[in-house]
């Protein structure tokens, strides 16, 4: 049984020059996302949340994520159909957040994809253990994309694939995280 780290790179090899940007890339990938993705196996729920440029991404990601039959659900939702009101300080995140305790007792991970200026990054980074793919800014614990990249969104598909095929792995026991 592989680690992630080597399904990373292998799949990267194996998928042409779509992937090829994320060969250098991995390093950071493949921590972040095993750390991530055992709080997933540990039945918490990820939260998604996109800023307004990415919904078109967030629509794609929640409607690919649980496409394949031959895995059982996995539980992402997205933040917007709990609640999509505008948040004007602290005490509302805060609100939010005990609302989510009550609403996962499992736990919950927000999964935050977009820009560091937007409002909503501040939901996510109002709790340590979130998933950050942030737009611009290099954070501690987060992936960096550029937001001024000319193939910024054809890069998230292949996050997403990415992302889709370890969970295939880690689910059906091909790798150990």
């Amino acid at each position: 049984m592989g680690d992630l780290h080597s399904f990373s790179l292998d799949y990267i090899r194996n998928n042409g020059v779509f992937y090829s940007w994320m060969e250098t890339r991995r390093l950071e990938w493949a921590p972040l996302m095993q750390a991530r993705l055992k709080l997933l196996l540990e039945g918490r729920t990820f939260i998604l949340i996109c800023d307004d440029s990415r919904l078109w991404y967030e629509n794609y990601f929640l409607q690919s994520i649980n496409a394949n039959p031959a895995r059982p659900m996995l539980p992402f939702v997205s933040l917007r159909a709990f609640y999509d009101k505008k948040f004007q300080n602290k005490e509302d995140i805060a609100l939010l957040n005990d609302m989510l305790e009550i609403a996962f007792p499992n736990g919950f991970v927000y999964f935050y994809i977009g820009s560091i200026h937007d409002k909503k990054s501040q939901i996510a980074r109002s709790r340590d253990d979130s998933l950050l793919w942030i737009f611009d800014e290099q954070l501690q614990d987060s992936f960096y994309l550029n937001s001024k990249d000319k193939d910024l969104d054809m890069k998230l598909i292949v996050l997403f694939k990415l992302l889709d095929k370890s969970l295939d792995a880690i689910l059906f026991s091909k790798i150990s995280i």
